[in-house]
């Protein structure tokens, strides 16, 4: 599943006047921790204030679409499996992954039918926040929400490959899957995400039949602090929407015991200001919800020069910025259009001028860090270097003729189009103006319209209503199968609940077909293939227009030991439980700078 990068947080406040917790080293000067702001009061480990950019839509995890609700899910439940920081698929709450070759999973012969059978058991002593054991019922129950028509769901795929789920009778903490077809990637369930069916049955039960009627009567949406929605480290403790969501240890959590007593999620979405707030001792951390590259090259200089007690880490990421092109826009069908659009802009100068070259040109939705399935090579996938010249041909050949006021027009209609994305987002809005005047040069007009990130993406890219381009980004693990935003039964639509991720509208049967097929591919080597095959589609048709791909990026106290910076979509306070804030560390014990 791939997650919208707004990845995406929870609710925070800035509290004015707030004080700051006794986040960094003990060792450091006077005059540091005055210019951190720390506050030596509260002890050690007592709590750790995050700032981030963005504020959650839902708290579902069915229902989630956000990177940043999905950062703070990380910190409240788990997974059955995960991947962990070496990108490496670990267990989470089971007790071993299945595999072909550990007999927990096999082919059976079911009704003339080779089927895919997969055995599951939940580690005992997992239990939700109220202290019921999570078991397979759960499990279950979550499946069938997620499969309503009713409910969106940003990516159904990992709960539509179920056909059947039996619980063990003897032991609730054994089930078996019994998938619909033999896939290669059955036991990556990282998405496949749990509610407690001991409190979320009675309220499906009453909304399953209304279109949205769960979503707005989950008890993630009445009582989202009660104890018993999470299985995590930490639990919600409070919420004040435009402001802040603090996050209390889980007791009955069935892993290491969190160090930190409080973790305060502080949302500052203007992402000019977050440096002030952690210099002054507003926030102790920044999370990679936060600093773009611009700025977190910017301050690695002011703290290296100062000597200030933080670790600005940077990791090259899978995340995906781009615009999508709403595909229902008459313009926008013409291909030629799409393809000068792309020809129009030049990205390499745009990410030197802007990135300092830390940040590269994207060229599709696959990153240069999914080793296995990247490629640049001109024989499998259509390259667009800059050509104002080509643009304009293009445009020409569709029949958009340039006027005297600099705009191109057809039928005395102007070639002009909204670019949306998210409201305070100084990074965004740069590229924004950037685009918008190269855009000029070929004769194409844009207007610039931004909603805050609640708005944008819990309603107008989750309903595709932008009427012409949305810029955001996604994230995803290495090989991950982009089902869920390329194929046509993924475009979000009144009738299926608003599910799926492919907001441009993009259908294209070869695609389809090659995504239905790469499922039950066993050999790498072919799937490899089959990949290239979508991405010469993708960037031949253009649905949507590559710009770059975004480092990952958080700041740090250097006393804050266990934490590690990922590069796929399971980010870093998916081991939030080994974090610790150590005043006897003067170090980073970040792995990844």
């Amino acid at each position: 599943m791939k997650v919208l990068s707004a990845l995406v947080a929870c609710t925070f406040l800035l509290l004015a006047g707030c004080s700051s917790g006794d986040s960094r080293d003990a060792q450091q000067t006077s005059g540091q921790a005055e210019k951190a702001g720390i506050n030596s009061d509260l002890p050690t480990n007592a709590e750790l204030k995050i700032g981030t950019s963005q504020e959650f839509e839902n708290l579902n995890p069915i229902i989630m679409s956000m990177q940043a609700t999905t950062y703070i899910y990380k910190f409240v439940n788990r997974n059955l499996t995960t991947m962990d920081w070496n990108n490496e698929w670990v267990p989470q709450i089971i007790t071993r992954i299945p595999t072909l070759e550990n007999g927990m999973a096999r082919i059976e012969t079911i009704d003339g039918k080779e089927t895919l059978v997969v055995d599951w058991e939940i580690k005992e002593g997992t239990k939700w926040g109220d202290g019921t054991d999570v078991t397979g019922h759960d499990v279950k129950f979550s499946w069938r929400v997620a499969r309503a028509k009713t409910v969106s769901v940003g990516s159904r795929i990992v709960y539509s490959m179920l056909e059947k789920i039996d619980i063990d009778p003897d032991n609730p903490r054994k089930f078996t899957f019994y998938y619909d077809k033999i896939r290669w990637d059955f036991n990556h369930n990282g998405t496949l995400y749990l509610l407690p069916r001991h409190l979320e049955e009675e309220v499906f039960d009453q909304y399953e039949e209304i279109n949205e009627g769960y979503a707005k009567n989950s008890l993630y949406t009445t009582d989202p602090t009660n104890p018993g929605l999470y299985c995590g480290p930490y639990r919600v403790h409070e919420i004040k929407l435009g402001s802040h969501v603090s996050l209390v240890p889980n007791e009955h959590f069935n892993g290491k015991k969190p160090a930190i007593q409080k973790i305060v999620l502080m949302y500052l979405p203007d992402t000019s200001t977050l440096e002030a707030n952690l210099r002054s001792g507003t926030i102790d951390m920044i999370s990679v919800l936060g600093l773009k590259l611009d700025q977190a090259l910017k301050f690695e200089k002011t703290v290296l020069s100062n000597n200030l007690p933080y670790d600005v880490n940077f990791v090259p990421g899978l995340v995906y910025e781009h615009i999508d092109l709403q595909l229902s826009n008459p313009i926008l069908q013409d291909k030629r259009v799409r393809q000068a659009l792309v020809y129009g802009i030049n990205r390499d100068e745009l990410t030197k001028s802007l990135f300092e070259d830390r940040q590269k040109k994207a060229i599709s939705n696959v990153s240069p860090v999914d080793k296995e399935w990247y490629t640049d090579d001109p024989n499998k996938i259509v390259l667009y270097e800059y050509s104002r010249s080509k643009a304009n041909e293009l445009l020409d050949a569709a029949g958009w003729t340039m006027q005297d006021d600099g705009y191109r027009y057809k039928d005395g209609e102007k070639l002009s189009f909204v670019l949306m994305t998210t409201a305070g987002d100084k990074t965004r809005e740069l590229v924004q103006v950037v685009l918008k005047s190269q855009w000029k040069k070929v004769g194409v007009d844009i207007t610039i319209k931004n909603e805050p990130a609640r708005v944008y993406f819990g309603e107008t890219t989750r309903k595709s209503k932008y009427p012409g381009m949305a810029m955001y980004a996604w994230i995803s693990s290495p090989e991950n199968t982009p089902r869920s935003t390329l194929h046509s039964e993924n475009i979000p639509t009144a009738d299926n609940g608003w599910s799926g991720q492919n907001t441009p509208r993009w259908s294209n049967p070869q695609v389809d077909q090659i995504l239905n097929d790469i499922e039950t591919e066993l050999d790498a080597d072919k799937r490899r293939e089959m990949i290239h095959r979508i991405l010469y589609h993708y960037t031949e048709e253009v649905p949507v227009i590559p710009l770059y791909y975004r480092a990952n990026i958080s700041v740090t106290p250097k006393n804050l030991t266990g934490y590690k910076l990922t590069s796929h979509q399971f980010s870093s306070p998916n081991h939030v439980e080994y974090w610790s804030l150590d005043d006897n560390s003067a170090v980073s014990h970040q792995g990844t700078n």
